[in-house]
């Protein structure tokens, strides 16, 4: 499997964390999940892909389709083979940079202007040229950013939260943002379509995920310490809370998945 990730020009670093492209050979695993994360993705994909339902029946998917913050990791299947083209954007600019409602649904589809961008990426994708296809979707997307007034609370709110890790209290990121709590919470709730509070959680539940990616063999109090959990019972709860196991089966499956996907963590691990 490979996977690459992109920054975005400089214009639109307030509203997108990064461009990434992931390809997965027939002969790759044809499930995977997507464990949650504290971003939203707008995801373009070539070739078959499924979603989970509860009852394990596979439904196919459009591209492009977004994923929303995720409360639980959502499994996908994939056939002969898979190119994925996405865009991980901050939750509280994405609905606004799309010109849509905000909401809070994991994976949905959505009818928007933007899938006309679907022949031309497949193009290019195909054609193993993906500097191009990036360079149609940064197009589009700096034309679209134009069209949004900038929100210096939310950004600044934003930033306080991710330099944080998550863990910085409401009221503290209130006033990195200039603002009262009882207005950040509303503005906040309104673009992205989630509180503050579940932000910073997704945020904290991430940095943890991606150091057990890394060092599966981390001592979970001194993580718990670090990252302004009570304690170790505490992120062991809040870890199954989001991804559905304990750190050390996930600890375990970072060991196992390290030697299919290299030492860069990838939002796929394999199921």
């Amino acid at each position: 499997m490979q996977h690459q990730e992109f920054a975005p020009p400089e214009e639109l670093r307030d509203t997108i964390k990064c461009f990434w492209f992931n390809s997965r050979s027939a002969e790759d695993d044809s499930s995977f999940e997507v464990q949650p994360d504290g971003y939203a993705e707008i995801i373009f994909h070539f070739g078959s892909l499924f979603s989970i339902d509860q009852n394990g029946e596979p439904k196919p998917l459009p591209s492009p389709f977004m994923m929303g913050l995720l409360n639980q990791p959502a499994n996908f299947y994939a056939e002969n083979g898979l190119d994925i083209l996405a865009i991980r954007c901050y939750p509280w600019t994405v609905f606004d940079l799309l010109g849509l409602p905000s909401g809070k649904n994991g994976v949905q589809t959505f009818e928007h202007p933007i899938a006309q961008l679907q022949p031309k990426l497949k193009k290019w994708v195909e054609a193993g040229k993906i500097t191009e296809a990036l360079d149609e979707l940064k197009q589009y997307l700096l034309e679209a950013r134009l069209h949004v007034a900038a929100d210096s609370m939310l950004n600044k709110a934003g930033i306080a939260m991710r330099q944080a890790s998550g863990t910085m209290p409401v009221s503290l990121v209130a006033e990195a943002a200039h603002a009262t709590v009882r207005t950040l919470e509303r503005k906040f709730k309104q673009s992205s379509g989630h509180t503050v509070k579940d932000v910073s959680a997704l945020i904290r539940f991430e940095q943890v995920r991606n150091h057990l990616w890394h060092y599966p063999d981390a001592n979970l109090a001194a993580l718990a310490h670090e990252l302004g959990y009570a304690d170790q019972p505490h992120l062991s709860k809040e870890f199954k809370r989001y991804s559905g196991t304990t750190p050390a089966a996930f600890a375990k499956k970072a060991k196992n998945g390290k030697l299919t996907v290299g030492n860069n963590f990838v939002a796929f691990v394999q199921a």
